[in-house]
C-alpha cells in the first residue's frame, strides 16, 4: 500500500504546472520560518520566566547608567569643543564657579545630616538644647556680673547721699562734747548707707543726750538697742531715728568684756527699757542708773549668758 501512495504522489507531481512546485518551497520555508519564530518566542518567555526577582530592574538601571555616562561623555566633548572657543581666563573662571557650587552642595548635604541625625536620635537633641541653654544662661549670668561689679565700682567711686548729714552731726558732736568724743565715723555701705559713729564710753551718754535734744538733731526715736560678743570686746548698737531730718544713725560703743558696763538711755528713751533688760539677761552687760534691770527671758537663778562666745550650758544633755 506504501508504494501504491508513492506511485500515486509522484503520477500527481509530474501532473502538476510549471511554478506550482516553486511555489509549494515557499510556502514549506515560510510555515518553517513561522514555526521556529513561534518556538523561538515560547523558549524567551520560558527564560524570561525563569530570570530571579530583581535582575530586570539591575538591568533597567544599567542601561540607564549607560545611557548616562554616554550623555556625560558627549557634554564633555561638547564642552571641549566649546572651551577651545572661549577667551583666555573664562574657564578658569567656570572651574571656579563649579566649585564653588560643589563646596556649597556639599556643605548643605552635611547640615541635612547633622539635621536629620539630631532628629533621629532625641536624646542627642535634648543634650545638645540642654548644652545650649547652659551656655545661655552662663552667658547671660556674666553680664550680669559685669554690669554688677561696674555698678559697685560706681557707687563705690560716689559720695554717698547721706555724707552731709554725717558731717553736720560729727560737727556738732565735736563742738558740743569734744573733739575726742568720737572714736569713729564713717558711712555704712552694708546697711543702706546709714551714718554710723562710735562713741567713747565716757563720752557715750553725753553724745546720745545731744543727739536727743539738739533742736536741729532731735533724734526723738530709739527704734533698736542690742548687745554682740566679738570676744576681744563687746558693742552695743543704738539706731536712732529723727522725723525733723528723717534721717536714721547708729550710735555704737565698746566696752570691755570682762567687765562690761555703760549708762543706761532709759533717761533719755523709754524704749531702751526692755532691749536694756534682755541684753543684760543674754550677755551680761551692766546699764547702770537702769529704773528696772533685771532678766526678762531667763530665771533670776540661771547661771551664766547664752549669747555670750564662752557661754557652757548648765545642763550639757538639756
Amino acid at each position: 500500500m506504501a508504494a501504491l501512495a508513492r506511485k500515486q504522489a509522484k503520477e500527481e507531481g509530474a501532473e502538476k504546472p510549471p511554478g506550482e512546485e516553486e511555489l509549494a518551497k515557499q510556502k514549506a520555508a515560510a510555515a518553517a520560518k513561522a514555526k521556529a519564530a513561534a518556538l523561538a518566542r515560547k523558549q524567551a518567555k520560558e527564560e524570561g520566566a525563569e530570570k530571579p526577582p530583581g535582575e530586570e530592574e539591575l538591568a533597567k538601571q544599567k542601561a540607564a547608567a549607560a545611557a548616562k555616562a554616554k550623555a556625560a561623555a558627549l557634554a564633555r566633548k561638547q564642552a571641549k569643543e566649546e572651551g577651545s572657543e572661549s577667551p583666555p581666563g573664562e574657564e578658569d573662571l567656570a572651574k571656579q564657579k563649579a566649585a564653588a557650587a560643589a563646596k556649597a552642595k556639599a556643605a548643605a548635604l552635611a547640615r541635612k545630616q547633622k539635621s536629620a541625625g539630631s532628629e533621629g536620635d532625641p536624646e542627642k537633641a535634648k543634650a545638645k538644647a540642654v548644652a545650649a541653654a547652659k551656655a545661655k544662661a552662663a552667658a547671660a549670668a556674666k553680664s550680669r556680673t559685669n554690669v554688677d561689679e561696674r555698678t559697685e565700682d560706681d557707687n563705690k567711686n560716689e559720695p554717698s547721699p547721706n555724707q552731709p548729714t554725717l558731717n553736720q552731726i560729727v560737727h556738732a558732736i565735736e563742738r558740743h562734747v569734744g573733739q575726742d568724743a568720737l572714736i569713729d565715723h564713717y558711712i555704712n555701705n552694708l546697711s543702706k548707707d546709714v551714718p554710723t559713729i562710735v562713741a567713747n564710753p565716757d563720752t557715750y551718754y553725753s553724745i546720745a543726750k545731744l543727739l536727743r535734744y539738739d533742736e536741729k538733731l532731735n533724734f526723738s526715736y530709739l527704734s533698736e538697742l542690742h548687745g554682740t560678743d566679738f570676744e576681744t570686746h563687746m558693742e552695743i548698737y543704738v539706731h536712732l531715728h529723727s522725723f525733723d531730718m528723717n534721717q536714721s544713725i547708729a550710735l555704737k560703743v565698746k566696752l570691755d568684756r570682762d567687765s562690761p558696763a555703760i549708762p543706761s538711755l532709759v533717761p533719755l528713751w523709754q524704749g531702751a527699757n526692755w532691749p536694756e533688760c534682755e541684753a543684760y539677761d543674754l550677755l551680761g552687760i551692766n546699764f547702770r542708773e537702769h529704773p528696772d534691770l533685771k532678766r526678762i527671758l531667763l530665771g533670776d537663778d540661771w547661771k551664766g549668758y547664752p549669747l555670750r562666745k564662752d557661754y557652757q550650758p548648765y545642763d550639757v544633755e538639756v
